[in-house]
């Protein structure tokens, strides 16, 4: 057993930044991951690391400089939320065309306008087909934990893709909870050496990035891209077995609650999953049959996985903590997707929750439910996306 501590999600994935140790941190401060890169800045200063800690003078400039940082054969990490996300967006899509493994925590956080600094996930399902990989995380625990096999997946030879670690802001990254810290020999051993693929620096053997492909080639880079991708869920199920030895926790492409018998099942992310499981609980002792799955691994998506997962149950409530305008919310239709490949096809209903940091409270679980129950005795949807916890 590692150490245990209280500690915030931002304390936690500075922590896990620590263990590693990276060559290069590009940052610029924006909130609610300001913090985070405080805490990680102080291990810079009081010599705690060796990392190259490059101050710059926008978030644009930070993904610029982990580009530059990661092509020359360093191991790379930075953190940022929302508008920063945003205006890192040209270099994320650089970042993984040119398959540079970039380790980057978001807090997630609201974007402008109008203006919010509170968690919910427009910032990460923005950024969804940027090619980067995405990992969800439903407490501080798990922030830390996907971190470290972050760098592990990122850094596989035979992915070579950059990384997001999501938590959402504040209520995780500056909430305190129980963490397991894991001795930091033993992260640093789980980790390994990092292995430069290509390095701008090795000037024996010289080569190009981001060269000009124009529609003689462009097409089959990025269906190889795609490929990559492909390969993604393997090697995450991989590290998450060699994990689980060292720790004992378990990880997976998603976590199942209670589902393998449930007629019903919500779907939800992060840190509402908990919320969730506690009602489940409390509608299993009245006999109803609920269960949950709560996605881990957004980005590839396991659409075969979870569709075999849910193959068995009768209705499916899928709740979005970001909206797409004009259409149903990024995880709906995914599921959505996934569903597609059932021979019966379940009924589904899409709730958008806890925008701008609204609080997702237990009654809007017991709504959610309660539909749930409804769909299922009369088969009959009637509205297929609302929004949730709405002041009327």
């Amino acid at each position: 057993m590692g150490k245990i501590v209280a500690v915030t999600g931002n304390e936690a994935c500075a922590e896990a930044l620590r263990q590693i140790n990276p060559d290069v941190c590009a940052a610029y401060p924006i909130t609610p991951a300001t913090d985070l890169m405080q805490r990680f800045s102080s291990f810079v200063n009081d010599g705690k690391v060796d990392t190259e800690l490059v101050l710059v003078e926008s978030e644009h400039s930070a993904m610029s400089a982990c580009i530059g940082a990661a092509a020359a054969g360093g191991r790379v990490g930075t953190a940022t939320s929302s508008q920063g996300l945003a205006l890192m967006w040209e270099m994320l899509y650089i970042a993984a065309g040119t398959r540079l493994p970039i380790i980057m925590p978001l807090v997630n956080r609201a974007l402008s306008a109008p203006l919010n600094i509170h968690g919910d996930h427009s910032d990460g399902m923005g950024a969804r087909d940027t090619g980067w990989i995405q990992f969800y995380s439903e407490n501080a625990q798990e922030a830390y934990d996907n971190t470290i096999q972050a760098f592990r997946i990122g850094e596989h030879l035979d992915i070579r893709l950059p990384v997001m670690v999501c938590m959402d802001g504040f209520i995780v990254s500056h909430s305190i909870e129980r963490v397991e810290y894991i001795e930091d020999a033993d992260v640093k051993n789980f980790v390994g050496k990092f292995e430069a693929v290509n390095p701008l620096l090795d000037l024996d053997n010289p080569k190009s990035y981001g060269p000009l492909i124009l529609t003689d080639l462009y097409h089959e880079y990025k269906r190889a891209q795609h490929e990559v991708m492909t390969k993604v869920p393997k090697v995450v199920l991989d590290v998450a077995a060699e994990f689980e030895k060292m720790t004992g926790r378990s990880y997976g492409l998603f976590e199942t609650y209670r589902l393998d018998d449930a007629e019903m099942a919500v779907v939800v992310m992060s840190s509402a999953a908990g919320t969730t499981k506690d009602i489940i609980d409390q509608y299993r002792d009245r006999g109803v049959k609920i269960g949950l799955l709560k996605p881990r691994m957004f980005r590839p998506f396991p659409y075969q996985e979870i569709a075999e997962a849910l193959q068995h149950v009768k209705a499916i409530a899928v709740l979005d903590r970001a909206d797409s305008f004009g259409g149903y919310g990024p995880l709906f239709s995914e599921i959505t997707g996934a569903v597609m490949s059932m021979n019966s096809k379940p009924a589904m209903i899409n709730k958008i929750f806890g925008l701008g940091g609204r609080d997702y409270l237990p009654e809007q679980a017991e709504h959610v439910i309660d539909e749930l129950i409804e769909i299922a005795k009369t088969g009959k949807v009637e509205t297929v996306k609302e929004y949730i916890g709405v002041r009327e």
